[in-house]
């Protein structure tokens, strides 16, 4: 499998809290509730809610982004792995988005 044909982040939408929606380029979208996962280090900073809601989408690398440089994998957050370290975020809901043709 190439990188091309990975699920990439391309929106996101922050819930409030710790809760954020995700939308990927496979019509996948995902809500999130990150609420004490994020620990330590580059992440620490996160753990302020107003901070946490600062998140983005890195276009280049398809995934979330803070301002403080802090991202998570793609692949973890679209569910197809399970992070490297901690315990993945709460999933609240999922469904995919209806193409047309």
């Amino acid at each position: 499998m190439t990188m091309s044909t990975l699920a990439r982040i391309v929106a996101v939408e922050h819930l409030g809290d710790y809760r954020l929606l995700l939308t990927f380029s496979d019509g996948l979208v995902r809500e999130l509730d990150f609420d004490g996962i994020v620990k330590g280090g580059v992440f620490e900073k996160l753990n302020d809610a107003v901070f946490f809601g600062k998140v983005t989408v890195d276009q280049v690398a398809g995934t979330i982004v803070w301002p403080n440089g802090a991202d998570l994998d793609p692949d973890v957050l679209h569910g197809d792995f399970e992070p490297a370290s901690g315990r993945p975020a709460k999933l609240i809901h999922e469904y995919r988005l209806h193409t047309a043709g």
